[in-house]
């Protein structure tokens, strides 16, 4: 891991096409900008995290969980004809 020292201002290059910029720091965090290409994905740790624990419990779930949540999700009008 490179650990590096910079002011608001100032700016890390990764590659050709990724510029991470400190914008400020507040207390015990700090505020940056990403510059990247359109095609890369920028996400945070913990969020793709609670994504991967959320699909694994999914798919862990019991037989007849499917039914319990369409039970959740309101039903569509019935129309007549």
């Amino acid at each position: 891991m490179l650990v590096l020292t910079r002011k608001p201002g100032e700016q890390i290059m990764i590659g050709d096409g990724i510029v991470i910029t400190v914008l400020e720091g507040r207390g015990d965090g700090v505020r940056i900008g990403i510059e990247a290409p359109r095609g890369v994905s920028i996400q945070r740790r913990e969020v793709i995290e609670a994504i991967a624990a959320a699909n694994l419990a999914a798919a862990n779930a019991g037989p007849g969980t499917e039914d319990a949540l369409r039970g959740l999700m309101p039903q569509a009008p019935v129309r007549d004809a």
